[in-house]
């Protein structure tokens, strides 16, 4: 991924708030997040498997950790190009972080950038559901 690696959650949120702040309307902002999308790390076909898949998704998505608790990597692609956007931004987030960062970060920048009034009703279930699954991994690695 071409974007700097903040160094917190907290960062990165407010890193794609000012990136967001950029555009004027929403159409930039969609090209944006498609741009986004394409910059995603090639994805292995072996992990497009139901084992990996995010359920919830109008498309298709599939998410794969790795690590431990102390550094959680996350790989993720879908089917469609906003989506793909929007993985791109939950990884800047979550990914590379320690499962206890990834549990105590609340996706503000959803809101912040207006993402939560701008998504369909089905764009905003399956990002939650790739939020819960992520979640659910760290807190797996916790235990």
């Amino acid at each position: 991924m071409s974007q700097p690696q903040e160094s917190t959650a907290a960062e990165a949120q407010a890193a794609i708030a000012e990136e967001f702040a950029f555009f004027g309307d929403w159409t930039e902002r969609y090209q944006y997040l498609i741009d986004l999308g394409r910059q995603l790390a090639p994805f292995p076909e072996e992990w497009k498997s139901e084992d990996y898949r995010v359920h919830g998704c109008q498309s298709m998505v599939w998410l794969v950790p790795g690590g431990d608790a102390s550094r959680m990597h996350f790989d993720a692609t879908s089917d469609s190009a906003i989506v793909s956007g929007l993985i791109a931004l939950v990884l800047r987030v979550y990914s590379d972080r320690s499962a206890r960062e990834i549990v105590d970060t609340e996706p503000t920048f959803i809101q912040t950038i207006g993402l939560a009034k701008h998504l369909s009703p089905t764009r905003s279930n399956g990002l939650a559901a790739m939020l819960v699954k992520l979640k659910a991994h760290a807190a797996a690695a916790l235990a």
